[in-house]
Parts: structure tokens; C-alpha cells; sequence
């Protein structure tokens, strides 16, 4: 009579293995890719107020067409002209603002922390110099970015001068101090107040 082969009970196995599949699920951590932090604008309501005329002189046109040229102002430069450009025309400080309505302003005043050329045919003030970036559907997204953290470098160059000019501290260790103290008032006060004086005002489109 041959011997019968013992079976092995894999019962067990299986709920060992769910048990495995359990904890890998727990304990795993999920790499995310940061994207690029921007916030669409709202749906205006029908009834909304028609938008104010922005005159030219307050917009400063940037094209990115389809074999990634870069056009400022109607004339072709490169991604390290960008930054100087968009400080020389934000700072330019030409004329009045638009009234600050936390400071009670009924009326625009002219830009006193501006250094910039006062140039008649360029931004007014801060408050009102508009950064037009338009690019074309064929545009690589790596010229995108460039030309897009050149603007956001330029906004934080003279953040960071008039940070130091009025409190002693950069503006970008005013914003890292409060990734740490979220609830400092005096460290929010200081960040509203040079937002307020130059105010990040990015549109971006595509070129028709």
C-alpha cells in the first residue's frame, strides 16, 4: 500500500498575506509631484460691474509664440532680460494709484517707495502696472516656467528692498518665519503691508 502524501494547510497563508498587503498600504508613503501654484479666477455674476479701463502704458506685454521667442513690449529679448524689465516697469512709479482702501484712501496718491524712472509713458504705480503674459499652444512648457519665475523673481526683488528698507528683514524671511509661527500678527502685518505695495498682478493667457 503506497503512502498517502501529507498535505500542507495554506489556510494560514492567505491571511498572512492579506495581513503583509495590509501593512504595506499603512506604512507606504506616495511621492506627489508639486505643480505649480496658481488659482483660477472666479465666475463673475451677470450683474457684475463692467471691468475698469486699464490704460496700455499699465500693461506689460510678454509673448512666448510657437518656436518659443520671447517678445517684450514688441521686441525680441531673452529670458535674462525679463527680470530687470518687469522691476524697471513696475518700479517706474509715473503717476498716482489706485487708492489703498485698508489705509482709508478715497484718493490714489503717487508711489513714494518707488525708484524706478518716472517715465510718463510707463506704469503709473504698482498697484496698477498690469504683467501680460501670453504664449502660444505650441510653447514648451519648459520656456513657460523660465520666463515665468523671472516675473515672480522680479515681484521679489522689490519685495525684499523695501522689506529691509522698512523692517530690517527680507521679505522672503518675513514669509519663511511664518511658515513657522502661522499666528504672529506682527510677522502678517509686515507681509500685508508690502504685498499691499506691490501687489502680484500676473494675467496669463493664450495668444490669439
Amino acid at each position: 500500500m503506497a503512502r498517502e502524501t501529507p498535505e500542507i494547510n495554506a489556510g494560514s497563508m492567505a491571511d498572512i498575506a492579506f495581513l503583509l498587503l495590509i501593512f504595506f498600504l499603512v506604512t507606504t508613503t506616495m511621492d506627489v509631484d508639486a505643480g505649480i501654484s496658481r488659482r483660477l479666477p472666479e465666475k463673475q455674476p451677470i450683474d457684475a460691474p463692467p471691468p475698469p479701463v486699464i490704460k496700455q502704458k499699465n500693461v506689460f506685454e510678454v509673448i512666448i509664440n510657437k518656436n518659443d521667442d520671447l517678445l517684450i513690449e514688441g521686441e525680441y529679448k531673452q529670458v535674462k532680460d525679463v527680470r530687470q524689465l518687469a522691476i524697471d516697469f513696475i518700479d517706474n512709479g509715473g503717476s498716482i494709484g489706485n487708492p489703498m482702501l485698508s489705509l482709508g484712501e478715497t484718493e490714489g496718491k503717487p508711489c513714494e517707495w518707488c525708484q524706478g524712472a518716472k517715465d510718463p509713458t510707463s506704469s503709473d504705480h504698482p498697484n496698477k502696472a498690469i504683467i501680460s503674459l501670453k504664449t502660444d499652444r505650441s510653447t514648451t512648457y519648459g520656456t513657460f516656467i523660465k520666463v515665468q519665475n523671472e516675473l515672480g523673481a522680479a515681484y521679489r526683488v522689490l519685495r525684499n528692498r523695501l522689506s529691509e528698507e522698512k523692517y530690517g528683514m527680507l521679505y522672503t524671511d518675513i514669509i519663511i518665519a511664518l511658515e513657522k509661527d502661522k499666528g504672529n500678527e506682527s510677522l502678517k502685518a509686515k507681509r500685508n503691508y508690502i504685498r499691499e505695495r506691490y501687489p502680484e498682478i500676473i494675467s496669463e493667457s493664450e495668444n490669439q
